[in-house]
């Protein structure tokens, strides 16, 4: 449709200056802000709950066992219809919008955590939190994969990662310092109060970003797509990127609002179905019991409990540093299938390995040996599975219900995040370190689904990832 250019509308014989894609290192930082308080939130809680079992002339809320578990599950329950409706939501109001949200509901959460009087504020703001931590799960990475070049999103998607891990880590060293600097019994009330800090930054950094070009397309804001792309490209990039995205938008144009009725088109189910199956294999490789659980597990073994509490911050140090050592596998160009193959094999060996150090006999040596299996689990799944998992399910899905499809596969992420918190105390407490051999069995069947389904999509842009997952699932028995 012919249009008439105004003075202040995009023109492609203008070029723009070519400091323009740098711009995307800026948008990426802002908006990782994100997972930074995914990481936080997920992770200050191991540091809070010794203080919050006080009682309460004590400065504690007095936490039985069983609040305990209630406290720190109810982000991961809510996490879950966090990420539902924040895929929605952000389909239907766009990905900047609903971002700023969540920042608004990520600064009242931690608020709310830090100053509840009871143990029932508690679990309603922890709730609050895991709506703004499951809501971040399924629109950031969409998000980062829509704005970022063909060529970097995989770089770009994963940095989300390392923020994620990196406020896990800044979670466990500010409650390890907070602890030892300043002594008193309401210091987890501080502890719980920092992440109010970014969502913040979050919320003010999020005005200056550009809209999803993508987004705008399918809303047929196309000038405005152009405006972003521009903030975003080189001007030689942004007309070609343009006329792609419109073309496979028209295809879908007269496609009803997203829902439960895609799952009667075949190709659509069948890219669901991967996008669940990813996102719950990845919690069942056991990696939560390990970050939740490390000090327990170690304390058990008979290592004491300081050391415990240092292996803790050991984690967080392993998993940032496998996190960049993934980003520098992508940017070398290495792919979504070798990596996320290479890496459940290896968390499958290191699960098989700290089984065999349980059966040693009880020693300090057995302890460490325990310690860097768990290690070593941590290195293959922060480096090759987190990273490619999530970028994953921001890739595959079509635009026109990207935002929604995520949400959904992103929702069972804490589906078995839940299923795992739960029943890994009553598994070690049964069977031991037996347990790990059970996940290892787990794994080796994620293993088979990897190699028969996930698909490559390294340097193809999500338009091409689109057309070429709709023909292969189209072609194939329903």
């Amino acid at each position: 449709m012919a249009t008439t250019k105004s003075a202040t509308e995009f023109d492609s014989r203008k070029p723009l200056h070519d400091s323009s894609r740098p711009r995307i290192g800026i948008v990426t930082a802002i908006a990782t802000l994100g997972g930074a308080l995914f990481g936080y939130d997920t992770g200050v809680i191991s540091g809070a709950l010794p203080f919050m079992t006080l009682g309460r002339q004590e400065g504690g809320l007095g936490l039985t066992p069983a609040q305990e578990g209630f406290v720190t599950a109810s982000l991961v329950f809510g996490a879950a219809f966090g990420a539902i409706f924040g895929g929605r939501l952000s389909d239907r109001q766009g990905r900047k919008r609903n971002i700023m949200l969540l920042a608004t509901i990520f600064f009242l959460g931690a608020l709310g955590t830090a100053l509840a009087p009871t143990t029932g504020v508690m679990i309603a703001a922890r709730f609050l939190l895991g709506l703004a931590v499951g809501g971040a799960s399924a629109t950031i990475p969409v998000y980062l994969a829509e704005i970022a070049p063909a060529n970097r999103r995989g770089q770009i998607v994963t940095v989300n990662e390392l923020m994620i891990v990196s406020g896990q880590l800044l979670a466990y060293t500010t409650n390890a310092a907070m602890a030892a600097l300043f002594p008193h019994d309401s210091i987890w009330r501080w502890m719980l109060v920092v992440a109010t800090l970014p969502a913040v930054a979050l919320f003010l950094g999020v005005q200056f970003l550009p809209e999803s070009p993508r987004w705008l397309v399918s809303k047929k804001r196309t000038e405005d797509a152009r405006a972003a792309l521009a903030q975003v490209r080189l001007s030689h990039e942004i007309e070609p990127e343009l006329t792609e995205i419109t073309a496979v938008v028209h295809k879908d144009v007269a496609s009803p609002t997203p829902g439960l009725r895609d799952l009667r088109i075949p190709w659509v189910r069948k890219l669901i179905l991967l996008g669940v199956a990813i996102a719950f294999l990845s919690q069942t490789t056991g990696v939560n019991s390990i970050m939740y659980f490390a000090p327990s597990i170690l304390i058990n073994t008979g290592l004491g409990t300081q050391a415990s509490l240092v292996a803790t911050i050991a984690n967080g140090v392993v998993s940032v540093l496998a996190t960049l050592l993934g980003i520098a596998m992508l940017r070398r160009g290495i792919g979504r299938r070798p990596m996320i193959i290479t890496g459940q094999t290896g968390v499958t060996v290191a699960l098989l390995l700290v089984g065999v150090f349980f059966l040693l006999p009880e020693s300090t040596a057995r302890s460490y040996l325990i310690l860097g299996g768990m290690l070593l689990f941590l290195l293959f799944m922060q480096a090759c599975i987190g990273p490619v998992f999530w970028m994953l399910l921001s890739e595959i899905f079509p635009l026109r219900l990207r935002g929604y499809a995520n949400g959904l596969s992103t929702s069972f992420v804490w589906v078995a995040n839940t299923l795992i918190t739960f029943g890994f105390p009553q598994l070690i407490e049964s069977i031991h370190g037996n347990t790990f051999f059970v996940f290892a069995l787990i794994n080796i069947g994620t293993l088979i689904i990897y190699v028969m389904g996930v698909p490559e999509t390294r340097g193809k842009t999500l338009e091409e990832i689109q057309e070429q997952l709709r023909a292969r699932y189209t072609t194939s028995r329903a």
